[in-house]
């Protein structure tokens, strides 16, 4: 057996993967570039959204926290208090956020009126609901993990593309780094697929492992291996399967008190906030500079601390503060810095992944790499469509079995035991492969499993 048939009949293996991959992803990829990209430009479009809230023509002074909140409660009768958003500058709407009957709404009030300007479901804001489309799909877990099992794939596309991309007695840079204009329209699709995957891998490979730990499997195995190992520090600050994982009340005091997600509210009537107490709380967070927004919410239990914490999306930034709302004390504060080291790196990837770590620059990198992570989507379904072969599916023939090395082995145990998704898909659709596909006729000529 010679080495150069060794070599192909490898080449033709890492082929077939290739195409699989892409056939699962593509759709996906495509979906995800669009979502994704838009999310980005969150502060851009939500500042417009809201610019008629942050505009107010008055000239009376604000009215106390509490009063601002009496009045977004009169409009929701039966609601409570969930968070209290401390208005960036004077003129600003403030925003109140109630719940009721387990459903949370954004209330804007006029600090100075106290006059009720709009009332929105939390989660039917334009931001909120583009989350879920872009990690959830509108379908909850089920969702959360369709999209982790396509992103484990599109890291299998990636890797696999970059092997076939591997210059091989090349001359030149052309077909390798940039695409040749010359040799009809097959070679042009086919080097700017190639050119597009060698350019956008790195960033994004980077770009779908930051994600994973949004993902219902991959956060929740994340969280269960830090439990084991005891690097569980406090509960963590992003949402996994679009919910945010509630820690025991004895788990750490400062539970629940990063982000929006916050926990559902309890059956039976609200109760009242002691008289004052957010306007003590208020004055003390403001001189703290917590970055904005800054978000103040009731203690959990009666008399407990009420909290003060940062949701920026540069998490970097972040920190929080525990305050006695009857004396206006300071409890606690708690910085990004403390956080665990997982947690820090976590913060760092969910940061670029959101396009607010390096501001504009950030946005536009990110913009760009889901561009070209769609050029490269639709570059694959054009080359797949102009050289399947008619009735076919049109993937490529296996030439004999290959021979699989212990460095390949490797590669795919510490994929699958890193993403246990992938390892578990892949087992699945060999077992389906191998057992059902390969002994139906019609099947194996479609898939293209017949060996030459």
């Amino acid at each position: 057996m010679s080495v150069q048939a060794s070599g192909t009949r490898w080449y033709n293996s890492v082929w077939r993967w290739h195409f699989y991959a892409g056939m699962v992803c593509i759709p996906f990829v495509l979906w995800l570039s669009l979502t994704g990209s838009l999310y980005l430009w969150r502060p851009q479009v939500e500042a417009w959204i809201d610019q008629r809230f942050d505009h107010l023509a008055t000239l009376a002074p604000a009215q106390s926290p509490d009063a601002q909140v009496a009045a977004a409660l009169r409009a929701m009768p039966g609601s409570a208090l969930r968070k209290y958003v401390l208005p960036d500058a004077p003129g600003h709407a403030v925003r109140v956020i109630v719940g009721r009957a387990g459903v949370d709404s954004r209330v804007y009030v006029d600090p100075a009126t106290l006059r009720v300007l709009q009332v929105v479901r939390e989660d039917a804001r334009l931001f909120p609901l583009l989350s879920r489309l872009h990690g959830t799909l509108l379908a909850g877990t089920i969702g959360s993990y369709i999209v982790e099992i396509a992103a484990c794939w599109a890291v299998t596309m990636l890797l696999t593309g970059l092997y076939l991309w591997w210059p091989r007695g090349a001359r030149g840079l052309g077909g390798v780094l940039y695409p040749r204009l010359g040799g009809g329209k097959r070679r042009f699709w086919r080097d700017l697929h190639a050119t597009t995957g060698v350019w956008v891998s790195v960033f994004a490979l980077g770009l779908v492992l930051t994600g994973l730990p949004w993902a219902k499997g991959w956060g929740s195995y994340l969280v269960e291996v830090r439990a084991l190992t005891g690097t569980s520090k406090g509960p963590v600050d992003w949402t996994i399967g679009g919910k945010r994982p509630i820690a025991p009340p004895s788990a750490d005091p400062h539970a629940g008190h990063a982000g929006m997600a916050g926990m559902p509210m309890q059956a039976g009537a609200p109760a009242p906030l002691p008289a004052g107490a957010l306007s003590r709380v208020v004055a003390a967070a403001r001189p703290l500079g917590i970055a904005a927004p800054v978000l103040v919410a009731p203690p959990k239990v009666p008399g407990g601390a009420w909290s003060v914490s940062s949701d920026s999306a540069n998490r970097p930034q972040r920190s929080d503060a525990q305050v006695d709302g009857a004396t206006g004390r300071v409890l606690g504060r708690s910085g990004f810095a403390q956080r665990h080291w997982i947690d820090r790196l976590i913060g760092y990837g969910i940061a670029v992944h959101e396009g607010a770590l390096f501001g504009l620059a950030n946005q536009i990198a990110g913009t760009l790499v889901a561009a070209m992570l769609a050029l490269l989507a639709g570059s694959g379904a054009v080359l797949w469509w102009r050289r399947r072969p008619v009735g076919l599916l049109g993937a490529p023939i296996p030439l004999t079995r290959p021979r699989f090395g212990p460095v390949l082995v490797a590669a795919i145990v510490v994929l699958g035991v890193y993403m246990p998704l992938f390892g578990g898909t892949l087992l699945l659709v060999l077992a389906v492969e191998r057992l059902v596909l390969r002994r139906i006729g019609g099947a194996r000529r479609w898939l293209g499993l017949a060996r030459a």
